[in-house]
C-alpha cells in the first residue's frame, strides 16, 4: 500500500513539473494609444478603471507568481487575452462610433455589476467598486458617450 502510495505521488509530482512546459505567454505590450490623454476622465474615474479593470484590460497587467504555475497560469491568460480582446485602456480607439461604443459597455457591465467577475474579486479586494464609484464611472461613461455621439453628429 505505501509503495502505490509513493507512485501516484511521484507521478503526479512528474505530470505537474511536465505542465510546467507548457506556460502561456504573459506579456505586456507597449501601449498603443493612451485612453486618459484620449477620453479625458476625472481622476476619481481613472482610479476606479485602474484599481477594478486594468488587469484585465489594458496591457499594464500586474502578472502575480501564481499566474506563473501551470494550470492556472492558463486560465489567469485566457481570461487576460479575452479582456482585451472585448475592451483594451491601452488600445483605445480613435474612432468616435467605436470609442462611443466602448463607454456604452463599460457602463452597462458596471450598472449590472458583471465587472469586475466575482472569481477575480476573491484576490483582488482591491477591485471591489464602491458604490460612490460605480455611480461615478457610469455617470462619467454616460456623459462622455453622449458627448462623443454629439461631436460625431455635428
Amino acid at each position: 500500500m505505501k509503495w502505490r502510495c509513493k507512485w501516484t505521488l511521484a507521478g503526479a509530482l512528474a505530470v505537474f513539473a511536465v505542465l510546467q512546459l507548457f506556460n502561456p505567454p504573459r506579456s505586456n505590450p507597449p501601449r498603443q494609444t493612451d485612453f486618459q490623454a484620449a477620453a479625458r476622465p476625472p481622476a476619481a474615474v481613472v482610479a476606479a478603471l485602474r484599481a477594478a479593470c486594468y488587469d484585465c484590460h489594458s496591457y499594464e497587467t500586474v502578472w502575480p507568481l501564481y499566474a506563473r504555475i501551470a494550470p492556472v497560469s492558463w486560465l489567469i491568460a485566457a481570461d487576460v487575452n479575452e479582456g482585451r480582446r472585448h475592451l483594451n485602456f491601452s488600445d483605445w480607439p480613435g474612432e468616435t462610433a467605436r470609442a462611443a461604443r466602448n463607454l456604452d459597455r463599460i457602463n452597462e457591465v458596471v450598472d449590472y455589476r458583471e465587472m469586475p467577475p466575482k472569481k477575480y474579486l476573491l484576490l483582488h479586494t482591491g477591485a471591489r467598486l464602491s458604490e460612490a464609484q460605480r455611480q461615478a464611472v457610469m455617470a462619467w461613461t454616460e456623459a462622455a458617450a453622449n458627448q462623443l455621439r454629439g461631436a460625431a453628429n455635428n
